[in-house]
C-alpha cells in the first residue's frame, strides 16, 4: 500500500511458523489472573482526540534539522562525579555548581542516601560520591540532610565498602591508596585479541572507560583539590588499616582465584619493565586518541569521556591543546539545565530518540483516519534525511574486530560514534526508514541490513555493540564488582534484529531469522516473559519478542505466544495499566510495581496488539488508561526510571519514552480497530 498504509510490504517469504510438532496442539493455559475494574469503552472520537493531541506534541519537539532529542538522566553518581572532575582539574564553576548541588539535594532519599533510580533502596557508592560532591560545593557537614547521609553511609559501612570505581575516584583524591582498587595494569593494552584479559574481549564500553583509566593508574595523579575537601568522616575504618579492599561476595570459584591473583599483581607491578610501560601508555593514548570522536567525546559516554579529561592532563598535555580542549567540550555537552537545577547526563540520544518519535508519528499518520499525513510526510522526510546524514559508512569500529569482511552500515545511538554503532539503534532506524517508503532510503537500508547480518552471534542472537562478546569469566575479575563488563546477546536486541530483517522480506535471510527465533525460544522465561537488558524490564523483553515473533510470521498459537500474552495480562493493574520497577533486577517480581506507567502500559498493549489481540478486553483497559492520563498538553507524566544501562548497577530514565510509546499504542490500536486484517504489518 501507500506510504502510510496499514499493512507492510509483502515479505517474499511468507510461510508462517509453526509451533515444533511436539507442541502442534496448544491448550490456552489458563493464569489467575488480578481483578482488574472494568472501564467504559473509549469512544472513538476520544481515541482520536488523544491521537491528535499527542501528535502536536510530540511534533512540535522536532529540531529544526529534523531531529529529536529528550533529556537522558541517570542517578546522582555522575552529577557528582563532574563536580569531583571540576575539582580535579581546579575548573570550579561556582554558579553551575550551585544548580547541581541543588538537584542533588532534591533526588536525596529518605533513608539518608542516594539510590539508583526513583524512590529505590539505598546506595553506598552513590552517597559516598553524592556526599563528596555536596561538601566540595560547600555544603556544611552539619546541615541535617548532610548528617542524614553520613550517617547512612557509616551504617552500611562506610566509604571503604564501596564499589571498584568509587574507590578510583576515591584515590584520585588521595582519600584511599591506589592498592584499594583492583590491579589493571596498563599493560593490558598490549595484551592480543586472543588473551584471556584483552581489553578486545570486553564490551565497548568497558574498552572506552578502561583505557583512559589505566593510564591514570599507572601514572597515580592527584586532584589539584584546591579547596582541600575531604572526607575521613565517611570511613568505619581508616583507610591506611584496611587490609580487605578486594573482598566478596564472588559469584563464582572464578572471584577467589583472581582475589589471590590481584594480591600477587598488585607488589609485582613495580617490577615491570620501564620500557614495556611506556609503550603501554603509548597504545592506551593511541587508543583513546583514534577514537577521541570529536565534541561528542570517546565512546560518547560520560565515564570515557571524563576519564580522558584527567588522562590527558596527568600525562601533561596543556588544557589549550585540541585534544584536551575538544575532550573538555565533549564533557561539558552533556549537562542539562532544568528550572534551577542541573545535572549531566550519561550520554545523548538523538539518533534513539528520532527513531522511536518517527514510529510513533508514522502510525498516528497512517490510515483514512490519519491525523495530519501531509504535513508529518514532510517531518518524517526531514528525518530520514537527518538519520542518513548520520549512518556510518566508512569506519570499520571495533566491531569488525570478530567480523573484518562486514561493511559498515550501522548508526550510532550518540550523535556521533563512529567506532560504536548500536545494533538495536540501526534496527529501530531501519524499519523506519522503510516504511516511510521513500526511494531514497534504499541503499541506507541495504547497508543496514548486511550490517546487521554481519553481528549476529554464533548463538543466533544479537549483542547491543559486539559479536560474540560472552566470555563470562571476565565478570568475575574483581574489578567487575559491577558484572557488566560484557555485551552478551539479549532478546530485546535480537527482537529487534528480527524485526527489522522479516519487515524488509527478504527470503535469503530467513535463514538468519530462523537462528534468531530458535535463540529467543531458549530465552523465554519460566513465567513466559522474556528479560529486558535496555528497558525495564520483563514488560519491555515481552513487548519487543512478541513484535519479532509477529513479524517473523510465528504462529499466534505457539505456546510461547499464549504463554507470554497470558503473562501480560495477569500483570495487568486495576486501573488498567502496567508498571514494573527497576526491583525486577534485584529479584523484584516481574511485572509490577506499586503504579501505573504510560510508557510500560504502552508496551503491554503494543505486545498484546502484535499478539493478534487487538480485541481483548486488557487491551481496551490499557487504552483507556492512556487515553485518561493524558495531560492537556497532549503529554504524560512519568517519573520512575524505565530504562536500564547496567541491571543492580546502573538505571535510566529516557524522558521521552512517555512520549513516544503511548502516541504509538493508541495510533495503532485506532488504525487496526479500522483494518480489516487487525494484524500488525511492521515490526516495531
Amino acid at each position: 500500500m501507500g506510504e502510510y498504509g496499514i499493512m507492510a510490504q509483502k515479505p517474499e517469504t511468507t510461510t508462517t511458523r509453526k509451533a515444533p510438532a511436539r507442541k502442534t496442539t496448544t491448550t490456552r493455559r489458563r493464569t489467575a489472573t488480578k481483578v482488574v475494574r472494568p472501564d467504559a469503552p473509549l469512544a472513538a472520537a476520544d481515541l482520536d482526540a488523544a491521537v491528535t493531541r499527542a501528535q502536536a506534541a510530540l511534533g512540535q519537539r522536532q529540531k529544526e534539522d529534523g531531529h529529536w532529542v529528550f533529556p537522558l538522566e541517570a542517578d546522582a553518581t555522575i552529577p557528582a562525579e563532574y563536580v569531583l572532575l571540576e575539582h580535579f582539574l581546579d575548573r570550579i564553576d561556582p554558579a553551575l555548581e550551585k544548580r547541581i548541588g541543588i538537584y542533588l539535594r532534591r533526588i536525596q532519599g529518605a533513608h539518608g542516601g542516594w539510590p539508583l533510580y526513583e524512590n529505590g533502596r539505598f546506595d553506598l557508592s552513590a552517597s559516598v560520591k553524592a556526599y563528596f560532591a555536596l561538601k566540595a560545593i560547600g555544603d556544611d557537614i552539619n546541615a541535617p540532610h548532610m548528617i542524614r547521609a553520613r550517617a547512612a553511609i557509616l551504617h552500611h559501612g562506610g566509604a571503604e565498602r564501596t564499589n571498584v570505581f568509587t574507590r578510583l575516584q576515591l584515590a584520585l583524591f588521595g582519600e584511599v591508596p591506589w592498592h584499594a582498587a583492583p590491579a589493571m595494569p596498563v599493560e593490558l593494552m598490549l595484551m592480543p585479541r586472543k588473551a584471556l584479559f584483552s581489553v578486545w574481549n570486553m564490551s565497548y564500553w568497558s574498552r572506552t572507560v578502561i583505557a583512559p583509566l589505566l593510564v591514570l593508574g599507572a601514572v597515580r595523579p592527584c586532584a589539584l583539590n584546591p579547596r582541600g575537601v575531604h572526607i575521613p568522616e565517611l570511613f568505619v575504618t581508616p583507610p591506611d588499616r584496611v587490609r580487605d579492599w578486594v573482598r566478596g561476595p564472588y559469584r563464582s570459584r572464578w572471584g577467589h582465584v583472581f582475589q589471590y591473583l590481584d594480591r600477587v599483581l598488585h607488589p609485582a607491578e613495580r617490577f615491570f619493565p620501564r620500557k614495556t610501560r611506556r609503550r603501554a601508555i603509548r597504545a592506551a593514548v593511541d587508543f583513546v586518541e583514534k577514537r577521541l570522536n570529536g565534541v561528542d567525546g570517546l565512546g560518547a559516554i560520560y565515564p570515557a569521556m571524563a576519564n580522558t579529561v584527567m588522562m590527558f592532563r596527568a600525562l601533561g598535555v596543556p588544557d589549550t591543546d585540541p585534544r584536551a580542549a575538544t575532550a573538555w567540550e565533549a564533557v561539558q555537552r552533556l549537562l542539562v539545565n532544568q528550572g534551577r537545577e542541573t545535572y549531566c547526563q550519561p550520554c545523548a540520544s538523538p539518533i534513539w530518540d528520532t527513531g522511536l518519535a518517527g514510529h510513533a508519528m508514522i502510525e498516528s499518520a497512517t490510515g483514512p483516519d490519519g491525523i495530519a499525513p501531509q504535513a508529518t510526510k514532510e517531518k518524517l522526510a526531514k528525518a530520514a534525511q537527518w538519520l542518513r546524514g548520520r549512518q556510518i559508512l566508512d569506519v570499520k569500529g571495533d566491531w569488525a574486530m570478530n567480523c573484518p569482511d562486514v561493511k559498515p552500515g550501522g548508526w550510532a545511538f550518540q550523535y556521533n560514534n563512529d567506532y560504536y554503532p548500536d545494533v538495536d539503534d540501526t534496527a529501530v532506524v531501519g524499519m523506519l526508514l522503510h516504511r516511510a517508503g521513500d526511494p531514497a532510503n534504499a541503499e541506507a537500508l541495504e547497508r543496514a541490513r548486511h550490517w546487521i547480518i554481519g553481528m549476529q552471534s554464533s548463538n543466533g542472537g544479537w549483542g547491543a555493540f559486539d559479536i560474540d562478546n560472552d566470555l563470562d569469566v571476565l565478570n568475575h575479575i574483581p574489578f567487575a564488582d559491577h558484572g557488566a563488563l560484557l555485551d552478551p546477546p539479549t532478546a530485546d536486541v535480537t527482537a529487534r534484529c528480527i524485526s527489522f530483517l522479516a519487515q524488509l522480506g527478504h527470503g535469503v535471510d530467513r535463514p538468519c531469522i530462523e537462528r534468531g527465533l530458535d535463540y529467543l525460544r531458549t530465552e523465554q522465561e519460566a513465567d513466559g516473559s522474556w528479560f529486558g537488558r535496555w528497558g525495564t524490564n520483563y514488560i519491555y523483553g515481552t513487548w519487543s519478542v512478541l513484535c519479532a515473533l509477529n513479524a517473523a510470521n510465528v504462529a499466534k498459537d505457539d505456546p510461547m505466544v499464549v504463554r507470554a500474552t497470558d503473562w501480560l495480562r495477569c500483570r495487568q493493574r486495576a486501573d488498567g495499566g502496567w508498571g514494573e520497577g527497576c526491583e525486577s533486577y534485584e529479584g523484584g517480581p516481574h511485572g509490577e510495581y506499586g503504579q501505573s506507567l504510560p510508557s510500560q502500559t504502552a508496551w503491554a498493549v503494543l505486545g498484546m496488539m502484535a499478539a493478534g489481540l487487538k480485541d481483548d478486553a486488557a487491551v481496551a483497559r490499557g487504552v483507556a488508561y492512556l487515553a485518561r492520563t493524558q495531560g492537556t498538553d497532549g503529554e504524560w507524566a512519568e517519573e520512575p526510571y524505565n530504562a536500564v544501562g547496567f541491571p543492580k548497577v546502573f538505571y535510566l530514565r529516557y524522558h521521552g519514552y512517555r512520549q513516544f510509546f503511548p502516541l504509538m499504542a493508541l495510533s495503532r490500536y485506532r488504525n487496526l480497530q479500522n483494518s480489516n486484517s487487525g494484524r500488525v504489518g511492521y515490526g516495531f
